[in-house]
């Protein structure tokens, strides 16, 4: 497995190996568009970061990319088989991902874009690139509540499993799908389970399925929750909950999830002058342009204010179109992809 020589100049580089990311490298591939894929992490890595028996709220077929059926022998699969149908379609399709390789910076260049890249011990390197497609989702990213305590170790803003939970008090920040999981799963694991929530009831955008079994833990007592509030200050063993006449209780609490929500971070993009809607999104039309000719924003990356409308079911046609609009505008000057390889560094 070796690496594309970094004095290459490619069509397309894409930031992020997710399913929007490895949707597009395939439309990139069969439109014989040369591309690499650049990858802090793992491949699908906000994936490998969900919960560890977590379901999808999408049917299988919702979430392949290129063709490729993604058989499941349930209605919605799960993060495992998840994980392995996007190894396997990466590695039937043989595409060009760099992976634990981070983009630092991208810059405007004569040719298109000059891209900073960094390894994981610290080498950097440059990646050269006609057309940038960003398809870096938003998981990576939480939303901080910015109170003392929250750097704290017992302090996390993804939920894995209930397990190491057994036992112990464990405070919910959020009233989201996200925090309704984790709170009947930690119930469920032995937790003895609180969830704290600003809002006055339960977020209307919760799964189905999910929204009435919470809502008997809590009405029976399983769950205690406290609406109308919300955690000021986190501790070793408690948390300092306001509520909303501004009085305050100590709750107390062993380890707290803080599931607030995540949003994307484009810091690498900052001086390129990226234009914005007034709610944070910066795709322009249907194609997924952004303001700087050139720069595609495709999946919940675009989406800073909607990240909660845009999925893999719908970030994929992202791809696709983009690439699509990509491979018209470099015609003229379309070159043959390079041999795919599988790139880990």
């Amino acid at each position: 497995m070796s690496a594309a020589p970094q004095s290459q100049l490619f069509d397309v580089a894409i930031v992020g190996a997710g399913p929007v990311g490895l949707a597009a490298a395939i439309a990139c591939k069969r439109a014989g568009l040369s591309y690499v894929v650049l990858e802090k992490g793992c491949v699908v890595n906000a994936i490998f970061d969900y919960p560890t028996y977590m379901t999808f709220f999408t049917s299988a077929p919702g979430l392949e990319i290129g063709g490729h059926p993604f058989v499941s022998p349930r209605e919605k699969p799960d993060r495992q088989e998840a994980l392995l149908y996007y190894r396997l379609v990466t590695q039937r399709e043989g595409l060009n991902v760099r992976l634990y390789t981070e983009v630092k910076r991208v810059h405007a260049a004569p040719a298109g874009f000059t891209l900073e890249v960094e390894a994981q011990d610290g080498t950097p390197g440059v990646v050269e690139a006609r057309r940038v497609v960003v398809a870096t989702g938003y998981y990576d990213h939480p939303r901080m509540l910015g109170i003392p305590g929250e750097d704290s170790p017992n302090v996390s803003h993804y939920y894995t499993e209930a397990h190491p939970f057994f036992g112990l008090n464990v405070t919910v920040i959020g009233a989201g799908s996200s925090a309704a999981d984790a709170a009947l799963d930690l119930y469920r694991g032995g937790a003895k389970v609180t969830m704290v929530v600003r809002a006055p009831t339960l977020k209307p955008t919760l799964k189905y399925w999910i929204r009435p079994d919470l809502e008997n833990r809590i009405a029976e007592g399983s769950i205690t929750a406290h609406f109308n509030s919300r955690v000021v200050e986190i501790h070793p063993e408690h948390v300092v909950v306001q509520r909303e006449d501004g009085t305050t209780f100590e709750l107390p609490t062993h380890f707290t999830f803080a599931l607030t929500g995540y949003r994307p971070d484009l810091a690498f993009l900052s001086g390129l002058g990226l234009a914005e809607h007034p709610d944070g999104c910066l795709v322009l039309d249907e194609h997924s342009q952004s303001s700087v000719p050139g720069l595609f924003v495709v999946g919940s990356a675009g989406y800073a204010g909607r990240v909660n409308q845009v999925f893999i079911e719908n970030g994929r046609l992202h791809a696709a179109a983009a690439v699509e609009a990509i491979a018209r505008q470099l015609a003229p000057q379309r070159e043959e992809a390079p041999g795919a390889v599988l790139s880990v560094h």
